[in-house]
């Protein structure tokens, strides 16, 4: 390992999480926080993860403010009961487009995040994946941590050990594909500054809104590793900070499903490493078989980058809005 990579990774990286939430609420110091979770058909999962949020969201100790002072899911356009699960259980639902009413909209992950931005309030935010199993508050105060009392810091990344869910059995390790297989070859290529990140495609992180304002959204599932690549290029590496969430299961995502966000994140990191600058989407053919034959389908891969949404209220201002 690099003597940089290893110097940062010794000094921005906590293994455990050393913080309470009282301690973190006395540190505050006036800063808001908002808990978003971007949601698409989650009703399995949303409200148990908005219930493991929700205490926070109250008084954390005698005489101490509550930690977080806002939890909003922002709806990817769920066909289940998402929305409503996730109100029932204390968050507040807003609508993808009802975020950023007259701005035509895109698909993909990437869209829903930048579209928060317009829809919270706080001074810190903090993303969290709908489907989560078994989480904790803990996720919240660790991802905090760095922000509140490190030097520095605008964006904590989360990492955990990661169990492939297989239909009949979990295994200890093994997911986390894209990672291994896409994101950190293409980061060793490109980025090798960034090789101490253990999870770099996590969507468990937090950032401060003053960068979260002042970069591109990268489209789709290239959201992640487009933050964490402007953040090195625009604050430098010790602007980044990790911390182990222990172990994190999520939902089960099929091997289609994921050469899609392969996809996506490939698309990212060329274009920001200026290999690829293609605006419009990529073809992924893609192929199933059933009753013995094979057969196509294509997808088109986004790669458009959100502008900052800094850029978007500066333009607003001005009466010059850009879809």
């Amino acid at each position: 390992m690099r003597d940089d990579v290893a110097a940062w990774f010794a000094r921005r990286t906590w293994q455990p999480a050393p913080w309470s939430a009282a301690d973190l609420a006395e540190a505050k110091a006036g800063r808001t926080v908002s808990v978003v979770l971007p949601a698409l058909n989650e009703e399995a999962t949303v409200g148990h993860v908005v219930a493991a949020v929700r205490p926070l969201a109250a008084p954390v100790g005698p005489g101490l403010p509550p930690l977080v002072d806002e939890i909003l899911v922002i709806d990817g356009g769920s066909r289940d009961a998402t929305p409503r699960r996730a109100a029932a259980a204390g968050a507040r639902v807003v609508d993808r487009a009802a975020a950023l009413p007259g701005v035509p909209l895109r698909e993909g992950k990437g869209e829903v995040l930048w579209r928060s931005l317009a829809a919270t309030r706080g001074d810190l935010l903090v993303f969290l994946d709908a489907d989560l199993v078994d989480v904790e508050p803990g996720v919240v105060t660790g991802l905090l941590g760095p922000l509140l009392r490190a030097h520095g810091v605008h964006l904590v990344k989360g990492f955990y050990r990661r169990p492939l869910r297989l239909e009949t059995a979990e295994l200890g390790t093994g997911g986390g594909r894209v990672t291994e297989l896409v994101a950190r070859p293409l980061l060793a290529r490109f980025a090798p500054e960034l090789a101490g990140v253990v999870q770099p495609l996590g969507g468990e992180y937090a950032a401060t809104r003053d960068l979260l304002e002042s970069v591109p959204m990268a489209g789709g599932y290239g959201v992640e590793i487009g933050l964490l690549l402007d953040t090195l290029r625009t604050r430098g590496l010790d602007a980044l900070a990790q911390v182990d969430l222990g172990v994190r299961k999520h939902r089960h995502r099929t091997l289609l499903d994921l050469g899609v966000t392969a996809a996506q994140v490939l698309a990212t990191v060329l274009a920001r490493a200026g290999v690829d600058a293609r605006p419009h989407p990529v073809e992924l053919v893609q192929y199933t078989q059933h009753t013995g034959r094979w057969t196509p389908a294509s997808h088109h891969v986004t790669v458009e980058d959100r502008p900052p949404m800094r850029t978007l209220r500066a333009q607003g201002r001005r009466g010059t809005i850009e879809a």
